[in-house]
């Protein structure tokens, strides 16, 4: 059965190096296939224009991606919500490794990972939020 969602989130979401890409044309907005090349390389991830333009037609052709063709340099624009992409791929990740559960994911970063006063500071004024939602 076909539905309305993009084939991305039918088949769990952007790739590693789609999220890449999605996330330079989340932070700078509608680009070039150049510009995004020159991005990833900056970024130190040694790709070739080639590479990129062949990813980015096949996420235009998956729905991730928006081709403006009305001049002569194509330019590439999110089809995709940056919050919701990620609130999916997280929730996935949560219910593959954590069986659903968001307080083992925490212990997990808590007892494995330093946080600073500022971040438990603000992770205390998430949970009252969360709290306050009930």
């Amino acid at each position: 059965m076909k539905t309305n969602k993009p084939e991305s989130a039918q088949t769990g979401g952007p790739t590693r190096a789609e999220m890449d890409i999605l996330q330079i044309l989340w932070d700078h907005g509608p680009s070039t296939v150049r510009f995004v090349n020159d991005t990833l390389n900056a970024q130190k991830k040694a790709v070739q224009y080639t590479s990129t333009l062949k990813q980015m037609q096949v996420m235009t052709d998956r729905g991730l991606l928006l081709r403006d063709e009305s001049s002569m340099k194509h330019v590439y624009t999110a089809a995709v919500d940056e919050t919701s992409t990620k609130g999916s791929l997280l929730e996935n990740f949560v219910d593959t490794h954590y069986k659903g559960s968001v307080s083992k994911l925490l212990q997990y970063f808590l007892g494995n990972k330093k946080a600073s006063k500022a971040e438990l500071d603000e992770i205390r004024k998430l949970l009252k939020e969360e709290e306050n939602k009930l």
